[in-house]
């Protein structure tokens, strides 16, 4: 896996204080998006255990609320793999703290997913420019939604996402 940035402190992706690892690899190629640099899987740096330990000292800070995966698509082909055992790792070394992930994909294609278990909230759909409203808290566009993955898991079908706070849609 590769990545272009890790974030420190953020506010703007996911709730409180958080830290966020900015992966590169996406295949959604959405117009307007922020971060068209990370599309290249091969862009960036690799992840490393020098990237790592930087996480996991940032995530052992108290006030830091958990970790933000965004980039890039941290479920593209490149990535998902090396995402699903990082989650697992950081679910098993810090399990107070939360995990959010955003993708372009949709909820419907990704529930099965083995990593999915260990996410709690996933902002997902590709971002549309036409639908971009700046007043949404946590997602770009109208379309993408801000899901509720542990709620949506245990409904009877969890193909129907349980959204994470519907006075956010």
């Amino acid at each position: 896996m590769r990545y272009h940035n890790i974030t420190r402190d953020d506010m703007l992706n996911g709730d409180g204080l958080r830290v966020v690892l900015w992966v590169a690899g996406c295949s959604h190629y959405c117009k307007g998006c922020q971060n068209p640099v990370t599309w290249n899987p091969d862009g960036g740096l690799l992840f490393d255990e020098t990237a790592k330990r930087e996480l996991y000292e940032q995530l052992a800070k108290p006030y830091i609320s958990g970790i933000t995966f965004s980039g890039g698509d941290p479920l593209h082909a490149a990535n998902r793999v090396d995402v699903r055992n990082l989650i697992e790792e950081i679910k098993e070394k810090f399990p107070d703290k939360t995990i959010w992930l955003y993708t372009g994909d949709v909820w419907e294609n990704i529930l099965h997913y083995p990593m999915i278990k260990n996410i709690d909230v996933l902002v997902d759909g590709e971002f549309v420019a036409e639908q971009k409203d700046v007043k949404l808290l946590w997602k770009g566009s109208k379309n993408q939604r801000v899901i509720d993955v542990q709620k949506t898991l245990l409904q009877p079908d969890p193909a129907v996402p349980v959204l994470h706070s519907p006075d956010y849609a």
